[in-house]
């Protein structure tokens, strides 16, 4: 590990006490509320007061310049929603070369063969963006053709018109309709497998509720990782049950105040950052010996996502209910994927999926939490990477190992 790695490790592993007026306080809320349901949030986790604030943000610092995750790019595209928003996407294309001249284990993985023509679309969770998924697609990288969009107001893509200019609120019918567009823009033609984390799972969902053709005539597989097709307003976020009660009474109002006032919220984020680097570290990841640089990474999307674009998305999840869309998955292969650890879409939401879809192949992964495609990549990538051979995607195959692992102790469910 070298110097500057060392001072990041000691300096993460840090957080500072509550300040006390009114602009920190409500920095400090509005932090902790954008983490919630994106899978680090809704408690306070200092795990220790002895490094100063400059120390802690020179680490930061240190990560944010040498952390390679999120740094893969593609060929830029833009696709068009129904509501003129611009949704931004990247394409990683097959390449014919890239097969012969893999690894060991990625040739173990994915053979020598050229895949078939199938394109996966990934869709990623509420306040992240598609760098979310670095992991697997570096491991598909030039294998498969892959497809990574942003979700609107978030990452690249363009802020919602109609939340922007007519304040109409999103909602997860939405975002189906928008990952639409996304497909017809940058897949037109051929098989797809959908794969979706969280929010962008609920997105995949929404999608075959409305256009059900879409699913019968060209989806030959879908994974569903971290998510939940209902009943969200019943997650307690490892909270007592009066903390989630006052949690549920008053988060509606307290995040509708704080969009208003988005400038002096975003303010006070940046003032109390060095304090949810513990709260994120929580809610996004159940083991303890995360790589910093990954935690840091999972820090700064969830810091990229403004907090007005926070409140307007968070009351779409109540209102989601995507249970009966899930019988246009019933014929296909399907992954349903989720930590044992996550607090925000409690494994049970997976097992949920499951039990309605008894062909689905369902991985409880342990010591994981809500962002398990990062805490144990390669737990995720073998699965996927097994899905995509049932679909005809690669060859039969094997076990990725320990491919892009962050942890000592990542094993499959």
């Amino acid at each position: 590990m070298s110097e500057s790695s060392a001072e990041a490790v000691t300096a993460l592993a840090t957080a500072t006490g509550a300040a006390g007026n009114w602009r920190r306080a409500t920095g400090i809320a509005g932090a902790a509320i954008g983490v919630v349901a994106a899978g680090a949030a809704a408690g306070v986790a200092i795990e220790r007061l002895t490094v100063g604030r400059g120390m802690r943000r020179k680490a930061r610092l240190a990560l944010d310049s040498t952390g390679p995750y999120g740094s893969l790019r593609g060929t830029p595209g833009k696709a068009t929603a129904d509501d003129g928003t611009e949704l931004y996407y990247e394409v990683d294309d097959v390449d014919p070369t890239a097969v012969p001249a893999l690894g060991p284990r990625r040739r173990r993985l994915f053979g020598r063969k050229a895949p078939a023509p199938v394109t996966v679309v990934f869709s990623h969770g509420y306040c992240l963006n598609q760098d979310s998924w670095h992991f697997q697609r570096a491991a598909l990288r030039g294998v498969v053709r892959t497809v990574h969009w942003d979700q609107r107001s978030h990452g690249r893509s363009e802020r919602g018109v109609q939340q922007a200019r007519d304040g109409v609120p999103v909602s997860i019918d939405q975002l189906g309709r928008d990952l639409k567009a996304v497909i017809d823009a940058a897949v037109p033609e051929g098989p797809i497998v959908l794969v979706g984390h969280s929010m962008g799972g609920m997105t995949v969902m929404a999608l075959a509720d409305q256009y059900p053709e879409l699913v019968r005539d060209r989806v030959v597989a879908v994974a569903l990782v971290g998510t939940s097709s209902g009943r969200l307003g019943e997650v307690n976020f490892g909270l007592p049950v009066a903390g989630v009660n006052a949690v549920r009474r008053v988060l509606p109002g307290v995040l509708k105040a704080l969009g208003t006032q988005a400038a002096l919220v975003e303010k006070g984020r940046r003032a109390t950052a060095d304090l949810f680097a513990g709260v994120i570290k929580r809610y996004s990841f159940a083991s303890r010996d995360v790589d910093p640089a990954v935690a840091r990474f999972a820090e700064r999307m969830i810091e990229g996502t403004p907090i007005d674009v926070v409140a307007e998305f968070y009351p779409a999840f109540t209102d989601h209910d995507k249970t009966e869309a899930l019988g246009h998955f019933a014929d296909l292969p399907l992954l349903v994927l989720a930590g044992i650890g996550d607090l925000v879409t409690p494994s049970e939401h997976s097992e949920a999926i499951a039990d309605l879809l008894p062909d689905a192949e369902l991985v409880l992964v342990p010591d994981a939490g809500h962002l398990v495609m990062l805490e144990h990549p390669e737990v995720v990538t073998d699965r996927l990477a097994d899905l995509l051979t049932r679909a005809g995607a690669v060859p039969a195959g094997a076990t990725v190992g320990g491919y892009g692992s962050t942890s000592s102790t990542a094993q499959p469910g």
